[in-house]
């Protein structure tokens, strides 16, 4: 059973069919609030601007409130010219502060949230229609924690 939960199951040619699968959800440009919902291991194979090297494959629920979810698949490359957005990603969910060295917990990925500067992609589709996606183009560093209210001084005699 725990392992149709994780991975579903195939269907049998006289199964019946219901679930509907999420609203496609198209978020206007902005900030959001996003949950790391899975992560693979993949190799990148190279291209005219970077290198091959190993890729962490994130599957993100980006939260835009009364507006709904938009699901992201977003690809941390792992290659010196990529360190910056490594570390962007990194300072976002919490494991890194601004400017310490990382070595990131891969492991503790899933469940993770952050904040995100998301936009819509617009490209190609393999038909030759337009087509329009959520990108992640920025990972936020956490907001700074709110001060404590400051305590207020007392009077002398105010007893």
């Amino acid at each position: 059973m725990a392992y149709e939960e994780n991975t579903g199951r195939a269907f049998g040619w006289d199964d019946e069919i219901q679930n509907d699968g999420p609203d496609y959800v198209l978020l206007p440009d902005g900030d959001y609030p996003f949950t790391v919902t899975k992560f693979e291991r993949a190799r990148f194979d190279g291209s005219a601007k970077l290198p091959p090297c190993s890729m962490a494959k994130l599957s993100i629920t980006v939260h835009g409130g009364d507006k709904g979810d938009a699901y992201v698949t977003h690809r941390l490359y792992l290659h010196t010219r990529t360190e910056g957005l490594l570390c962007a990603f990194f300072e976002s969910i919490g494991q890194r502060k601004h400017g310490e060295k990382l070595r990131p917990r891969w492991d503790a990925l899933v469940g993770s949230q952050g904040l995100c500067h998301l936009e819509i992609h617009e490209y190609t589709k393999k038909d030759g229609n337009p087509g329009t996606s959520n990108e992640i183009t920025k990972f936020l560093p956490p907001p700074e924690p709110k001060a404590a209210p400051a305590a207020t001084s007392w009077k002398q005699g105010s007893f």
